[in-house]
């Protein structure tokens, strides 16, 4: 029995596949898979043989966002007393866990993305979207707002202009769209997205893991601090890498002029 709930999880060739699986719902998000998101990401954080992570979901749609049904039905999330009153460890919860995972992390938007869905998709390093996928930041017609990440992400991934509009009128956009205003990297043909992503993810996980880490490590914390801060941060993670292994062998292969074989050491 798999130790993860409504979702699935593989580790194959340096890669980590998390698939979202509640396709009868397009993969809409219920407490159990909250608490298997966080440790599907955690377990893949510390394991060395993973180097890359891939988001996905199952069937038609990546995720439709929190499971509006389970919360009518008195089974979803906040559904035990008062929600505005309850204690939720935030620092556990997939958003978080997500920003703070070192290793890279890709989503795959086979489908519809909505809310709590959209605000997964923005966490994630890189996103390859499906012909069929789309981004829908549909919290203020439901009454609420970017709850999960997003109201952090949006502008600091494409402008606070366009985040204020997409955000404030609750646009739904399509790949292409989504493509011309910054939001995914890629847009490829829908037959084509897992063989698409499994390159990219193959070419990151051939690059020295600790470096690779290290970049996304000082990238992240570069978000919030100084241009001298982030020199002398970026140093400081510089000295440890000179000592490893994979350093040894990215200069030892760029002079025999062949591909490195790199050990995460």
């Amino acid at each position: 029995m798999s130790q993860y709930a409504d979702l699935l999880y593989d580790v194959d060739a340096h890669v980590a596949t998390i698939t979202l699986s509640r396709p009868d719902r397009l993969n809409a998000i219920s407490v159990p898979m909250l608490e298997s998101i966080s440790q599907a990401l955690r377990d893949s954080d510390v394991n060395d043989d993973v180097r890359v992570i891939v988001i996905t979901g199952a069937g038609r749609g990546f995720c439709a966002g929190l499971d509006l049904k389970d919360l009518v039905a008195g089974t979803g999330i906040g559904s035990n007393g008062n929600l505005a009153i309850q204690r939720f460890d935030l620092n556990a919860s997939p958003p978080v866990v997500l920003h703070n995972t070192d290793k890279p992390v890709i989503c795959a938007l086979n489908g519809p993305a909505a809310g709590y869905g959209m605000d997964l998709a923005l966490g994630c390093d890189i996103r390859i979207a499906s012909t069929e996928a789309k981004l829908a930041a549909v919290f203020t017609k439901r009454g609420i707002l970017p709850e999960s990440g997003g109201a952090w992400l949006l502008p600091r991934l494409i402008g606070w202009a366009k985040a204020s509009e997409i955000a404030f009128r609750g646009q739904t956009l399509s790949a292409e769209e989504a493509l011309d205003v910054g939001l995914v990297n890629h847009v490829v043909e829908h037959d084509k997205l897992t063989e698409f992503t499994a390159q990219i993810a193959a070419e990151i996980a051939a690059s020295a893991p600790l470096a690779v880490q290290a970049t996304k490590r000082m990238m992240r914390l570069a978000m919030d601090e100084t241009f001298e801060a982030s020199v002398h941060h970026v140093f400081l993670q510089l000295l440890p890498l000179f000592q490893t292994k994979d350093f040894r062998e990215g200069i030892q292969s760029f002079l025999e002029k062949r591909q490195p074989e790199f050990t995460g050491q």
